[in-house]
């Protein structure tokens, strides 16, 4: 047993993942002590990607509860208090509610694609780049389709911001998951004032009746006060009563949020690429940028800093999906190797591979992907009868395409000039130590640092800001974490290889080129 003790003075981090609700629990030096996990997936309904509310909360229920059986066998006890909670999300989509807290229509995730007329006007209209997957989009495309549950709006949210609310009855967000919502303001620190006008002056939006800054959550920065747990919430996180209520809340974060916090970049000119099933890239700036792109996203850190975002729906789904031929291969050969250790050796024989692939090519386009202009979703892999087909050409193809629309959005952040003094990268495809980060800061032609925190990935980064919320004493966030939680983590630095660059750069060009045969497909097959 471990001579830990727990003491209530622990701050919990949740967050609603794509594939996975994942909770860690830290001590007062921001060291996790225990994590807990449940496995979800994404539903394809009517044509629209969602995930049924029961699921939200009978997932939450079993991650905490998975994490309340890790500290009962390490610690001998069940959580009962804690310091701070905070909840992360999948950023972006639409939960809208009427003034009951009826959900009017199934929860539409980031991952659709079905906004192009609104997204496309709002654009025009802000001058600011609105994507497909934002709120306010998903809004405006439901008022342009004259869905019936638009005049019954009351109040529309993510689903950090409703699990939020469901728990503490504070219809609020922090300012980094609400610029995904409706573009911010940074020197204000709220919705942009200027569009908000606009946006209530479309005859299609009067005509309903709608003061879209009514029914938009509250902004609030990282350590402000987002309210406490009531008794009906801890009943919704712990249904067996242990968990009390009165605990404080952070303010709701997206996983982009709570990624910058878990890889310490929230400084300007710092940055992160976080690359799981989807994968993007966030980079803190000093001002906006002058011109606006479809391809980058303009939101915020926690604290209400400039962020270009490049961001892609696919990431590591299709990758995985081939990564898992070999188990099942693995399996019915009779080997006993795990799956941890086929995906570190099917990642490393990556490295013995030519370094453009031998003309292989791989779009891991499970979704429609808006930087390509892509519609839906259709995997592909390409080769000639020439090209060099063996496995560590195929796993860096593989790899490759996990990163190969994120290059061409992070190609307009280049043109700007933009500079970036450090890039981290977290999530799963950093898991195999040095392939991911070596074959990425080829890609990017940048150093690619992966702290050893990066494991706990945006789960631990949220519990670092439930954490602050109760213990920063007024340092600023940037303080917070270089001095109380960074200071003594250690992580590891990869300087980009040439060979690589050029490499990834010549695959880039079979790539651009064989976009048009991905557009053949998703409109023929």
């Amino acid at each position: 047993m471990n001579n830990y003790i727990i003491t209530g003075k622990e701050s919990l981090g949740i967050e609603f993942g794509s594939t996975r609700i994942k909770a860690v629990l830290i001590d007062e030096n921001a060291n996790p002590i225990a994590t807990g996990s449940h496995d979800w997936e994404n539903k394809l309904e009517n044509g629209i990607w969602t995930y049924h509310i029961d699921d939200v909360w009978l997932g939450l229920q079993d991650a905490y509860k998975c994490l309340n059986n890790v500290v009962f066998e390490k610690y001998n006890t069940k959580i009962s208090n804690l310091a701070s909670i905070g909840f992360s999300a999948m950023m972006h989509g639409y939960l809208p509610f009427d003034k009951n807290d009826n959900l009017l229509v199934p929860f539409r995730t980031w991952r659709n694609t079905i906004t192009g007329d609104a997204a496309a006007e709002l654009t025009k209209l802000f001058h600011f780049n609105i994507p497909q997957r934002w709120s306010i989009a998903h809004l405006y495309q439901a008022i342009l389709n004259n869905e019936e549950h638009t005049d019954k709006i009351s109040f529309i949210t993510t689903l950090a911001g409703y699990v939020h609310y469901m728990l503490t009855g504070e219809k609020v967000l922090g300012i980094g998951e609400a610029s995904g919502m409706f573009p911010i303001d940074s020197n204000a620190n709220d919705y942009d004032a200027e569009m908000i006008k606009k946006f209530n002056s479309i005859p299609a939006v009067k005509s309903i009746g709608i003061d879209i800054k009514s029914i938009l959550p509250k902004v609030l920065l990282a350590g402000e006060n987002a309210g406490v747990l009531t008794e009906k919430g801890a009943r919704l996180i712990d249904p067996t009563g242990t968990l009390k209520a009165g605990i404080p809340l952070c303010p709701p974060e997206g996983d982009a949020g709570s990624g910058m916090v878990a890889t310490n970049a929230v400084t300007v000119r710092t940055g992160n690429v976080s690359a799981g099933t989807s994968i993007f890239s966030m980079i803190v700036l000093d001002k906006m940028l002058e011109n606006v792109y479809e391809e980058i996203d303009m939101v915020t850190t926690p604290t209400g800093k400039p962020v270009a975002m490049v961001h892609c729906n696919n990431c590591c789904t299709d990758l995985d999906y081939w990564v898992s031929l070999f188990i099942e291969f693995s399996k019915i050969s009779g080997n006993k190797l795990t799956k941890p250790q086929i995906y570190d050796m099917l990642y490393n024989s990556a490295l013995d591979a030519d370094e453009d692939c031998g003309g292989l090519v791989s779009y891991n386009y499970f979704s429609g992907e808006p930087v390509t202009d892509t519609s839906a979703g259709r995997p592909l892999f390409m080769r000639c009868e020439n090209s060099k087909f063996n496995l560590a050409n195929f796993m860096r193809a593989q790899i490759y395409s996990t990163m190969a629309t994120l290059k061409i959005g992070m190609e307009i952040l280049e043109k700007e000039n933009v500079k970036i003094d450090s890039l981290t990268g977290h999530g799963g495809l950093f898991k195999t130590k040095l392939v991911g980060q070596k074959l990425m800061a080829g890609a990017l032609n940048a150093p690619i640092s992966v702290m050893e925190t990066a494991g706990e990935g945006g789960a631990w980064g949220m519990a670092v800001l439930a954490q602050f919320a109760v213990r920063g004493n007024g340092m600023t966030l940037e303080d917070y974490l270089n001095k109380n939680v960074f200071a003594n983590y250690k992580s590891t630095t990869v300087k980009p290889d040439e060979k690589d660059s050029v490499g990834f750069a010549k695959y880039m060009e079979l790539y651009k080129k064989g976009l048009i045969v991905e557009k053949s497909a998703i409109s023929n097959i």
